[in-house]
């Protein structure tokens, strides 16, 4: 039963009313930008706008789905009311005052440093002051996950940990642990400089620091999908989970491989050593590892829900599958964007085959293909799952909800293989204007087009997406009974320590950190004379 629907309500709603305030943004850039739009005259609106969206859709949007969705678990799953609510309404009044604080300087062109922040060019300290609240706020929910999690084992020894709670509690550390890298830098480096205590800053440690962030926070992100492939799709589609140990594993997995793999993004960077680069190079294909038994793991889930259904044949239980429930079509196509998304990230996490694409739109169609596409469609699917038990009112628009659910799978890979092409012709990223006049980029302004396009039918499936929930709202009241998680085939009675608690893998987590970051950060820390001058935006202008 779910207790404090209000507290999860408002995460849920913050979340997806930024979500569509970047999402317009995002196709605004595109269109400015592509041959259909005269150059504006002016780059740093550009900046601004995706400094914005970049910041909303990175940091506030899915930090609010994965409070939202832990707050629910924490109470459907453990079956109690949530320990800690003020200091969970807190920790959401800090992330939107945080958000607030920190897109009110990006408005007023004062911040358009990108939500990477790109170092030696600092800002206005109040974006980077909304930034550390929006995770302070955070960090609120990581403690109240783990507290919600001892409370309950101390009430039920020997019992297994809930499925959904591990999970969620797995996503909350690494997220404690990942923001620390962006912490440390914004505290000690790129805050004392934005409020003019240095005129100094080391760039290279900096951006050393931020790939701690900077990559882990992706899982950070999959999480809550990852949560609802193994503990809503098998019971939505009427189906059983396959394995519970294998998803525990994988959770496990994602908690230790997918740390220490920042610095595959440096690349292309002086301040870190080969060895270091090959190190996080193998790490991040270690990554591949837990979303391959994922794969595994929900397939056998979806044939076991068709073979109930009486499904037979090698291939033949698919045909039988519930492709009219939105819950089976969110994983069909998330699970074609994670492949297509996952190839592409195999280049990118190559040592030799990065420098082709590296900083080129491939990487921004790569990262938005996982993302925006195998993600969000899975916040999509949570939110249609959670809304009737949160509002107390029916969700049946289910057409326009298979809609949605088409035209975002649609938009996304419109949006996105077009960046995949241009990116392998070398056009950068992150560029204000393309003269579609030089002949070099004049075949690619086709590509460009269609990017826009994409980037148009995302924007109509956000909107009948947002439709939907506010409709959910003025629905017939209804008993929704218990929101309910996936069930294994083999409910486990029992649990190895290993599986049904997570204090062995956070620490391999933290170790692993300290090999692969502590003499990366310790080297440029004992360099003398590597701060370069401050570049403060506001001057530059």
């Amino acid at each position: 039963m779910l207790h404090n629907k209000r507290l999860i309500l408002a995460h849920f709603w913050l979340a997806f009313g930024g979500f569509g305030f970047a999402l317009l943004l995002g196709e605004w850039q595109m269109y400015i930008r592509s041959p259909l739009h005269a150059w504006i005259g002016d780059p740093e609106l550009y900046y601004r706008s995706v400094t914005a969206h970049g910041t909303t859709m990175a940091y506030v949007f899915p930090t609010l789905v994965a409070m939202a969705f832990g707050y629910a678990v924490a109470e459907a799953s453990l079956g109690r009311p949530l320990i800690g609510r003020r200091w969970a309404w807190v920790g959401l009044a800090l992330v939107a005052i945080g958000t607030v604080t920190a897109i009110v300087p990006v408005s007023l062109g004062v911040d358009s440093v990108l939500y990477t922040f790109y170092p030696p060019m600092v800002g206005n300290p109040l974006y980077y002051i909304g930034l550390v609240l929006v995770v302070v706020g955070s960090w609120v929910w990581v403690v109240l996950m783990s507290v919600n999690l001892y409370m309950w084992k101390r009430a039920n020894k020997g019992v297994p940990v809930p499925l959904a709670m591990f999970a969620t509690v797995a996503g909350s550390l690494l997220w404690g642990w990942t923001a620390v890298g962006a912490a440390l830098e914004l505290l000690f480096q790129i805050i004392p400089s934005a409020l003019g205590l240095t005129n100094t800053i080391d760039a290279g440690l900096s951006r050393v620091l931020f790939s701690w962030t900077l990559h882990a926070i992706v899982y950070f992100w999959l999480m809550p999908a990852y949560i609802a492939y193994y503990t809503i799709i098998p019971r939505a589609i009427g189906g059983r989970l396959f394995s519970d140990p294998m998803a525990r594993l994988s959770f496990a997995m994602f908690l230790v491989v997918a740390m220490p793999i920042g610095v595959h993004h440096l690349f292309a960077d002086p301040e870190v050593g080969a060895g270091f680069k090959f190190l996080h190079s193998v790490f991040t294909a270690l990554v591949a590892l837990p979303t391959l038994l994922t794969v595994f793991t929900i397939c056998a889930s979806v044939e076991i829900a068709a073979r109930l259904r009486g499904g037979r044949g090698v291939f033949g239980w698919m045909k039988v599958l519930p492709w009219q429930n939105p819950m089976m079509l969110a994983l069909a196509f998330s699970f074609v964007m994670l492949g297509f998304g996952g190839a592409g990230g195999l280049i990118n996490m190559s040592y030799q085959l990065n420098a082709s694409i590296h900083n080129t739109q491939w990487v921004t169609g790569h990262f938005h293909l996982i993302f925006g596409g195998a993600i969000v469609i899975m916040y999509f699917a949570i939110a249609y799952d959670i809304w009737p038990h949160l509002t107390g009112r029916a969700l049946n628009s289910y057409r326009l909800m298979r809609i949605q659910l088409w035209i975002w799978f649609v938009g996304m890979m419109v949006l996105t293989i077009p960046w995949h092409f241009v990116g392998i012709l070398g056009m950068p990223r992150r560029m204000a204007f393309y003269d579609y006049t030089n002949p070099a980029l004049a075949s690619q302004a086709d590509s460009v087009i269609m990017s826009v396009l994409g980037g148009a039918i995302l924007v109509v499936s956000g909107a009948i997406f947002l439709t939907v929930l506010v409709r959910g709202h003025r629905a017939l009241r209804v008993e929704p009974g218990e929101y309910r998680f996936s069930v294994a085939v083999h409910q486990p009675r029992t649990m190895p320590a290993a599986l049904n608690g997570l204090g062995l893998w956070f620490g391999l987590m933290l170790a692993l950190t300290i090999v692969n970051y502590g003499f990366p950060i310790a080297h440029l820390m004992s360099l003398p004379s590597t701060s370069v001058p401050v570049i403060h935006i506001d001057a530059a202008r």
